[in-house]
């Protein structure tokens, strides 16, 4: 699986280039509570949520206090602002009460399957979400898998796996050094523009030759222009 993995970055490499990182890390909170705003949106919407909810709270310590409607309504433009603001409520007040201040610097002491479990030990925080912040904020080799990871992942034929998590963990396990940030990124933008869901674009896609998918389509279909900008590298 390493050669394989190592393969389909290059190949995509080759059609997107190596993708821009942010000029330094972001602070590991900052990249948590972005994280949550990113569930089932765009990065256009849930960048200007982010905006909006550092921009009222500079200080995240504050949001622990605040009214919860506000809170919906900063962040609404994301959509499930109810969940969204709950969940960073509660992951904030957790991580006040444990460590007595707001910071994940405990991370840099542990490798990453334990800051991974320390992550989701918070309530409401899942697997994507800790290693967005591992990969984003720590610098670390590991590869975030969401929906479009997952679904392009599975029908080249790389895992055989029926959710997003399970396929994390199987291409974890045989990441190759120095490449899960240009993977993850150009996946991302693979599945968003050439492997949808229901219809891909198989006549274009840079995977097509080492692709298993069974049910490829050749008719030609307008390609999604999708922007360069990804809201976890522009934290």
């Amino acid at each position: 699986m390493k050669e394989k993995l190592f393969l389909i970055n290059q190949l995509l490499i080759e059609r997107y280039g190596i993708p821009k990182r942010a000029d330094e890390f972001p602070n590991p909170v900052d990249m948590l509570i972005a994280t949550i705003l990113s569930q089932n949106t765009n990065d256009k919407n849930s960048f200007k949520a982010y905006q909006n909810l550092k921009e009222r709270f500079p200080n995240w310590e504050n949001v622990i206090s605040a009214d919860q409607n506000e809170i919906e309504n900063l962040i609404k433009v994301a959509g499930l602002s109810k969940q969204k603001s709950k969940a960073i409520k509660e992951f904030l007040k957790s991580l006040k009460d444990e460590s007595g201040e707001i910071n994940l610097n405990f991370l840099n002491n542990f490798d990453d399957k334990i800051a991974i479990e320390k992550l989701i030990s918070f309530k409401g925080i899942g697997v994507k979400t800790a290693s967005c912040v591992l990969l984003f904020s720590l610098g670390r080799n590991i590869c975030p898998v969401d929906t479009h990871l997952h679904r392009v992942l599975n029908r080249i034929g790389i895992v055989k796996t029926n959710s997003p998590d399970k396929t994390f963990h199987f291409i974890n396990e045989n990441l190759p050094p120095e490449i899960a940030h240009s993977l993850h990124t150009n996946l991302i933008r693979l599945g968003r523009e050439i492997c949808k869901p229901k219809i891909p674009n198989c006549s274009v896609c840079p995977l097509e030759k080492i692709c298993k998918f069974e049910n490829k389509n050749f008719t030609k279909v307008e390609i999604s222009k999708t922007k360069d900008f990804m809201l976890l590298d522009n934290i």
